[in-house]
């Protein structure tokens, strides 16, 4: 938009420069006193500029339009038919049987044992031990030194600028374009279709079951019975003991830092006419504490060989003759005879008539007016007063009395007391009684479900599924041409007319 507006001015300073060049070419820097006619290069050239012409184009634009069309699809309704099918069904009857059972009982036995249990005795000694003690003195120091203070001052001054401020105009154009009305155009189809219906038939068949019936028989089997006898015995057994022994170890001192100030002098400063103290540079000095001997116990392991009783249960094996029942079952064939329903499906022709809807695109031209507003940008001069504050720095002199410490480390002896324990295995002797399983075979009478099958008649009910055609609406897309005027500028050339056309000996340009 700005643009737009832009090329109007710029097409008048184009003219104006061309004018004034001409001027001062043909009459103010050249002089053509001697020439006496209008027939020199200068009267024969035109004036030409390129001046921004507003031109209206038609456009044609794509627009994507929605409409629907009958389709017609088979749906499925859904209804139910009873049946009867022939289900087999697990019945149970009690069968008992015996069952030998192991029976598990515990026993225990004495196992005398020797355990050697740490008796703590307590003990004191003296340690002597130096011990360093800070010892601080305060000193005092005084020194100058300066300081700048801001002083802040306020100025004015006045700025200029430009603002630009929108002038709306608004316009009209008319717009044709076309536009599709649908035309419903209503019509019958009649189509056949074929239904099946049931017809059900009874009928008898006979059918063999095999039946089981028990029959009981006594055998007899081997059972092996184990029996655990106790058998004694020695063996050597190393034992871990051991003694304590106390042993001396030194500590290394402790290393620590402490920060030392060399002396200081007084120089000559030529800007206070006065003596000023330097201090002395503070550095760092690493100190070591005496060392520490110390007394700690150690434990020495030793192995000692010792006899003990122990006792083993060696089993050994007895066969047995154990009786017990066997249940068979012997299959014996009866004759059953069961009626049954069989359906047959039996087809037949129907015919239905459908009415459907179809829709035909009617086009139609409507014309539109469009209004839209155009803007210019007017400048318009304004001034503003800015304050700001300007800051000068004043030094200042001043005088500071500083407090320091110094630390000096004195020695002193002092003396504690260390408790240490000592320790002494002593035997004890300990029982206790071992655990051990027996097992007798105890006979049990079981009960089991033996399973048979028995066949019964179950109605149940069945869904079929009937076709039958719906019509239903689709949505599809059609693509339309929309006419639409667009304003171009285009660049055009404008000559002015010959300057030596209306007199003849006259100066050229004037």
């Amino acid at each position: 938009m700005k643009t737009l507006m832009g090329l109007p001015i710029v097409a008048v300073l184009v003219m104006t420069w061309a004018a004034n060049t001409a001027s001062a070419a043909c009459c103010g820097a050249a002089n053509y006193s001697h020439v006496s006619s209008c027939d020199s290069t200068c009267c024969q050239q035109q004036c030409c500029y390129t001046v921004m012409k507003n031109c209206h184009r038609t456009v044609y634009e794509q627009q994507q339009v929605t409409c629907y069309k009958n389709c017609y699809e088979t749906v499925y309704d859904e209804k139910q038919i009873t049946c009867t099918k022939h289900v087999q069904e697990t019945c149970y009857r009690d069968c008992e049987y015996t069952v030998c059972k192991p029976v598990h009982e515990t026993k225990y036995r004495t196992c005398n044992y020797t355990v050697c249990k740490p008796v703590w005795e307590t003990k004191t000694k003296e340690i002597c031990y130096t011990v360093c003690k800070p010892v601080y003195e305060t000193k005092t120091k005084t020194y100058c030194y300066t300081v700048c203070k801001p002083v802040y001052e306020t100025k004015t001054k006045e700025i200029c600028y430009t603002v630009c401020k929108p002038v709306w105009e608004t316009k009209t154009r008319d717009i044709c374009y076309t536009v599709c009305k649908p035309v419903y155009e209503t019509k019958t189809k009649t189509y056949c279709y074929t239904v099946c219906k049931p017809v059900y038939e009874t009928k008898t068949r006979t059918y063999c079951v095999n039946v089981c019936k028990p029959v009981q028989e006594t055998c007899y089997r081997t059972v092996c019975e184990t029996v655990c006898k106790p058998v004694h015995y020695t063996k050597t057994v190393k034992v871990c003991c051991g003694r304590w022994e106390n042993q001396e170890y030194t500590i290394p001192g402790r290393s620590y830092t402490k920060c030392v100030q060399d002396p200081g002098c007084w120089t000559y400063d030529p800007c206070t006419c006065c003596c000023c103290y330097q201090p002395g540079q503070c550095r760092q000095v690493t100190c070591t504490t005496p060392a520490t001997k110390c007394c700690k116990k150690v434990w020495i392991p030793e192995e000692k060989e010792q006899v003990i009783n122990c006792c083993r249960m060696e089993s050994s094996t007895i066969q047995k003759q154990v009786p017990y029942t066997v249940c068979k079952m012997v299959t014996e064939q009866q004759q059953r005879t069961c009626n049954y329903t069989v359906c047959h499906m039996v087809p037949e022709q129907k015919t239905r008539t459908c009415t459907y809807t179809v829709c035909h695109m009617v086009p139609e031209t409507v014309h539109k007016t469009c209004s839209y507003k155009v803007c210019h940008m007017v400048q318009e001069q304004r001034t503003k007063t800015c304050n700001y504050t300007v800051c000068h720095m004043v030094q200042e002199q001043k005088t500071r009395t500083c407090n320091y410490t110094v630390c000096h480390m004195v020695p002193e002896q002092r003396t504690k007391t260390c408790t240490y324990k000592v320790c002494h295995m002593v035997q004890e002797q300990h029982c206790k009684q071992i655990p051990y399983t027996v097992c007798h075979m105890v006979a049990e009478k079981c009960v089991k479900k033996v399973p048979y099958t028995v066949c019964k008649p179950v109605c149940y009910t069945t869904t079929v599924k009937v076709p039958r055609c719906v019509c239903k609406q689709v949505p599809y897309t059609v693509t339309r041409c929309v006419p639409r005027t667009v304003c171009e500028q285009v660049p055009v050339t404008v000559c002015c007319p010959d300057p030596c056309s209306g007199r003849r000996g006259r100066r050229c340009g004037c």
